[in-house]
């Protein structure tokens, strides 16, 4: 069980990180800040540059700790958020990600959300921290702010995007 949970972190975690360092740099096929920031306005979002950085530093932390096994619960309600606001921008494509769907993002919350129930596993900085298991309470918790908190981002950030903003992209979101 603690080799599957750490595989599941290793490839989760590293995956919402990789998220993050393509909304501010040009590493692992991003766009650079700005990219990250054009990427934001065209879905419709307020805060530019805020935004994106907000976003890639929540992906990429997140995602770190998750890999990690690095209080867990909070890494995955930080990344269930993250991943939320992204599934809302992919809802109107419906689910399948050969259509842009949400698929994916859905995925990786559900992920988190299972790594938040279940915990790290002994191969972790958790464990090794002895601060695992965590609470029941804890993890139900994580797995309800976490998707709440992105779907409250949403509500308070989105906006219509102008028409200008609506042009296509030559890369894709996520």
């Amino acid at each position: 069980m603690d080799a599957g949970l750490l595989v599941l972190r290793l490839v989760a975690g590293l995956l919402v990180a990789g998220h993050g360092v393509q909304k501010v740099s040009f590493r692992l096929g991003g766009h650079g800040l700005a990219g990250g920031t054009e990427e934001f306005r065209h879905d419709g979002f307020r805060g530019g540059r805020l935004t994106a950085v907000a976003a890639g530093a929540s992906q990429i932390g997140a995602g770190l700790f998750l890999t990690a096994g690095l209080l867990t619960p909070l890494a995955a309600m930080a990344a269930m958020g993250v991943m939320t606001v992204a599934g809302t921008v992919k809802l109107p494509k419906g689910l399948w990600v050969q259509n842009d769907g949400y698929e994916y993002p859905m995925v990786l919350v559900v992920i988190s959300a299972a790594l938040a129930l279940t915990g790290p596993g002994r191969w972790s900085l958790d464990q090794a921290l002895g601060i695992t298991p965590w609470p029941v309470w804890v993890a139900l918790a994580a797995i309800v702010v976490g998707p709440a908190s992105g779907l409250l981002t949403r509500a308070v950030l989105h906006r219509e995007p102008t028409a200008a903003e609506r042009k296509p992209r030559a890369h894709a979101a996520d």
